[in-house]
């Protein structure tokens, strides 16, 4: 769904395990690694969309998970010109989105790529906290960088990986931005 300014309505997930870890995925054929992201349905809502394609992308489902945190209000990033569909209806000039901060229950074991007929993905690894930031296309760096920053508060008090009050690791400092 595409609001009055342009911008299609989505999710950002950061699925984080016992290590201290973030999920980090390959697009599909090609070398561009992302969080897990889709887009919201018309009358959907972003929590119902969060969980469906964290199932579509990543195969895995509510109970697997445990939700840690959102972020309060929708984060903002345009697309490159060169990427803005001139002759699509309506336009979309770029995603705003709601982001979440989840923690893995289930084993490693439990994520499978192929939940869809066209799988979003074809690998994943854990990465470090920050290390998406500097290795995420370009023009979605700052919008990472704002969930991150907001989504890491939550941490701090949860179960899962830790993040001091200043928004770093225990174990590791942020990329250079």
């Amino acid at each position: 769904m595409i609001d009055g300014e342009g911008y299609r309505l989505s999710i950002g997930i950061v699925l984080c395990n016992g290590d201290r870890r973030v999920f980090w995925a390959r697009r599909a054929g090609m070398r561009s690694w992302q969080f897990p992201q889709g887009g919201i349905k018309r009358d959907e809502e972003p929590e119902f969309a969060m969980f469906r394609e964290l199932y579509e992308e990543v195969g895995l489902r509510n109970e697997d998970v445990e939700i840690i945190g959102r972020t309060d209000s929708w984060l903002r990033y345009q697309l490159p010109e060169r990427y803005v569909r001139r002759h699509s209806t309506p336009l979309c000039i770029g995603q705003k989105q709601i982001w979440y901060v989840l923690g893995l229950r289930s084993p490693d074991s439990s994520i499978r790529l192929d939940c869809s007929e066209r799988p979003e993905f074809d690998d994943w690894r854990w990465v470090d906290y920050w290390f998406p930031i500097n290795d995420v296309v370009y023009f979605k760096r700052e919008i990472y960088r704002q969930a991150l920053t907001e989504l890491g508060g939550f941490l701090l008090s949860a179960s899962g990986p830790r993040i001091d009050a200043s928004g770093f690791l225990l174990h590791g400092r942020p990329a250079e931005q």
